[in-house]
């Protein structure tokens, strides 16, 4: 059976990096025979050539090129371990942030509570988007390191994580300028109003539903969207009022390519981090959380409540029982 030797891709990541078998072996002080036994010993357990040697010197092979590729990988997470596991600070080494995202969640909500790590050199994101449950599991098998949701998690005697409020948004309606000349009143204005709603598993759309059948009309349904990004986009061709929050729209807004005609009082959408209870957190998410929490959201949110950094602080670097 194939074995895989950690010092091997060490030696392998350096003959790389200088394409010279005689400086890599200078540079990590070996003499060029044993470090030349060393890659030959990773190339039979991978049983490929990993570069061809020639008069100009060493080249990567096509299979050196994928090993390299997951050598760097295995390098930079055996250094983030070691930090992780002193508790030391990542310092200059670069950090990885795994973020999981809920499918139908604003891009621009994400760009937002993501702005601080992005602006940083020694970062790299690593975004996820999928179903609530799938992330929630991802994040139990540590595959993520937080999960951005328009829903709390459920919690109970057998999960570990934190769900933290980062904002809540009144919902309106919103479209072309051409609909704020037509002065609807809401709800009862909108028999045959062609909408754009959430779809049917939306709280939204099912706080929606309730007040337009409580005001007995029927609004006609252009489109059943489950992606935020697509609503803005339908939105845009001004064929329907789409039910969004503002911060989905926040640029065309902006830019007067779309207006809010109406506010919908008692339907809101909220934005939540979740984190797991781990003894090893991962650090930018308790300052991504911390920064977004003290700026009292996104712009244009709604804060609900006082600040909960303390807690937040606790709820992820600190381990609790469940």
């Amino acid at each position: 059976m194939a074995f895989l030797n950690y010092h091997h891709l060490r030696y392998f990541r350096a003959i790389a990096s200088e394409l010279n078998l005689r400086r890599a072996a200078e540079k990590l002080n070996l003499s060029p025979p044993a470090l030349s036994i060393q890659l030959k010993q990773l190339e039979e357990s991978l049983g490929h050539a990993l570069f061809e040697r020639g008069k100009g010197g060493l080249k990567l092979t096509a299979a050196g090129r994928v090993a390299l590729d997951y050598a760097e990988i295995i390098g930079r997470h055996g250094e983030e371990l070691l930090d992780v596991m002193s508790h030391r600070a990542p310092g200059a080494r670069r950090q990885i942030l795994r973020v999981g995202a809920v499918a139908t969640l604003s891009r621009n909500f994400q760009l937002e509570f993501l702005r601080p790590a992005l602006h940083r050199s020694n970062v790299e994101v690593v975004i996820r988007s999928g179903s609530m449950r799938q992330l929630l599991l991802s994040l139990q098998s540590h595959e993520v390191d937080v999960v951005l949701s328009n829903q709390a998690a459920r919690r109970d005697a057998g999960t570990a994580w934190h769900g933290h409020l980062l904002a809540d948004q009144a919902v309106g309606l919103v479209g072309a300028p051409v609909w704020g000349r037509k002065r609807l009143k809401f709800p009862d204005d909108f028999h045959d109003v062609p909408v754009i709603l959430p779809s049917v598993e939306s709280s939204l759309r099912t706080a929606f539903d309730q007040i337009v059948s409580a005001a007995k009309v029927q609004p006609r349904v252009l489109a059943e969207v489950d992606d935020m990004a697509m609503m803005r986009l339908l939105a845009r061709e001004g064929e329907g009022l789409a039910l969004v929050p503002p911060v989905v729209v926040r640029d065309e807004i902006r830019q007067k390519e779309l207006i809010k005609t109406h506010d919908i009082p008692g339907i809101h959408e909220t934005f939540y981090a979740i984190t797991p209870t781990r003894k090893f957190p991962n650090p930018l998410v308790a300052e991504l959380v911390h920064t977004m929490m003290k700026a009292g959201g996104i712009a244009q949110a709604r804060p609900r409540g006082k600040s909960k950094t303390a807690a937040v602080q606790g709820s992820i670097t600190k381990p609790h029982k469940a």
